[in-house]
């Protein structure tokens, strides 16, 4: 697979997109360099908490919702709770004082927006306090082989979280292994943080050998992030192995057993 990985990196370069790593030194990569490393020595489903952005993406999700969400990810010490923008506000308001992390998402859950709409919407997130932004790529861009537009459209969300951590999802279940080493190479290029497996609103989530190919496609100086039908710690803590350092999963409690 190495070799294939190179070969695509090759016919990138040669279409003009930049694919090797290109990010400047930030608070969020010596967060992800530290993150990176602990992974490494997780064990078991105590270990987890760390590396779990407590998820609540639904669109019925209600104000009790989220502030038990929030109350849960600061009693067990998750990573993060990961919430639709609009209720931001509310969240930055309860988690204040806790070390937990802001997340929120953008272009979701299909990824077709504007690029102009995602940048602003990346920008406004951060102002209001998200500490985290998980944008979808232009998936059907993509497929098309448009790779300078979807190169351009995560390097514009990059630029307006203003050094914040983005993690682009690639929606891994609608892509073949080609297209997703090149949205992997994409995302590294465009100077993202993470690339993750799913939103969880498509036809499929998270695999180990997903996790692997993304792993060995943007190595050591990107995050992976597994998301999507991760329901129990034996499939989180295979992910993990497979190479992931961040779990996205609404049964972050049940996970770690509590």
């Amino acid at each position: 697979m190495g070799n294939k990985i190179e070969e695509i990196s090759k016919n990138l370069k040669q279409a003009g997109i930049r694919v090797d790593y290109s990010r400047s030194a930030s608070q969020a990569w010596r967060s992800l360099e530290e993150e990176l490393a602990g992974a490494k020595r997780v064990s078991g489903a105590k270990d987890l908490t760390p590396y779990i952005d407590h998820t609540l993406l639904k669109p019925d999700a209600d104000q009790e919702s989220i502030k038990t969400l929030c109350l849960q990810a600061v009693k067990h010490g998750f990573c993060s709770v990961c919430i639709n923008p609009y209720w931001l506000p509310a969240a930055k308001c309860i988690l204040k004082g806790s070390p937990v992390k802001l997340c929120t998402v953008c272009g979701f859950p299909l990824g077709a927006d504007d690029p102009i709409l995602k940048s602003d919407e990346a920008r406004k997130a951060v102002e209001q306090g998200a500490d985290e932004v998980d944008m979808v790529i232009n998936i059907g861009a993509l497929i098309s082989g448009l790779y300078k537009e979807v190169s351009l459209d995560i390097a514009g969300v990059v630029k307006a979280a203003g050094g914040k951590t983005v993690k682009v999802i690639i929606e891994t279940c609608l892509l073949n292994d080609e297209q997703k080493i090149e949205a992997c190479l994409i995302a590294k290029g465009a100077g993202a943080h993470f690339v993750k497996t799913s939103t969880g609103f498509s036809s499929g989530g998270a695999t180990a050998d997903d996790i692997s190919l993304m792993r060995l496609t943007v190595g050591p100086e990107l995050g992976v992030k597994a998301s999507g039908g991760i329901k129990n710690a034996e499939d989180a803590l295979a992910l993990i192995k497979a190479g992931a350092n961040r779990i996205g999963t609404s049964a972050g409690v049940k996970i770690i057993g509590k």
